[in-house]
Formats: structure tokens, sequence, C-alpha cells
């Protein structure tokens, strides 16, 4: 079955390219996650992302963040989409949300990123 969003196809290509080009893992990784069915695509809550993460780390979801719960400390969070109120949650905790195209712009290498989910 095709993928009908474009931008999602384009980020797919784009991440598959980059594995290749800095032969990191890390984003072939995240490419894939991205291709599954939008059902069988990772879901993490605001108070997950807390329990398991510490004062700025920087976590990876290749799916949605949505805002149930709490953020206790500041962190990096690079989602392919937030919810309105995890975004506002996010920017209230002085944490940093980015989509996954702003992260594969930046420099940052895959051995300090942690994909969750």
């Amino acid at each position: 079955m095709e993928k009908t969003d474009e931008n999602l196809m384009v980020l797919i290509a784009e991440l598959k390219k980059k594995s290749l080009s800095t032969k990191e893992r890390f984003w072939k990784a995240i490419a894939l996650e991205l291709e599954r069915p939008t059902r069988q695509r990772r879901v993490v809550n605001l108070s997950k992302i807390d329990r398991f993460t510490s004062e700025g780390d920087f976590i990876v979801v290749p799916g949605k963040v949505l805002s149930a719960g709490e953020l206790s400390h500041s962190l990096t969070v690079a989602a392919w989409k937030f919810s309105g109120s995890a975004k506002q949650k996010l920017e209230s905790r002085k944490a940093k949300g980015m989509s996954l195209s702003e992260l594969l712009k930046s420099d940052i290498k895959g051995k300090k990123i942690r994909i969750m989910g």
C-alpha cells in the first residue's frame, strides 16, 4: 500500500540517503519505523518520556508525541508529529520539540540520540 503523505515519503528518502552517506544505521532505523503503517507507528506520551529520560537527553520518536503526563526536566524531543498540547507542554518546561526534518538538517551524530517508542 502506498503512503499518501508526500512530506513523509520525501523525509523517508532523505533519511535513507543520509544513512548511506554517513554510514550511520541510526537514520535508516528511523526511516524504517516511519515506513510502517500509521496504526503501527509509535505513539509516546510525555509521561513515558519523563520516566525514561534525564536532564539534557536527546530523544527521537518516529511517530507522534502526545500530551498525557508532565515533564520534570528539560530535554530535546524530535518526532514526526506532536499534538498541540504536547508542543505547549514541552515549551513550558523549556524543553525543545523539533521535527524529524529539522533533526535531519542538524549535524548531530546518531550516538547521542535515543529512539523511544
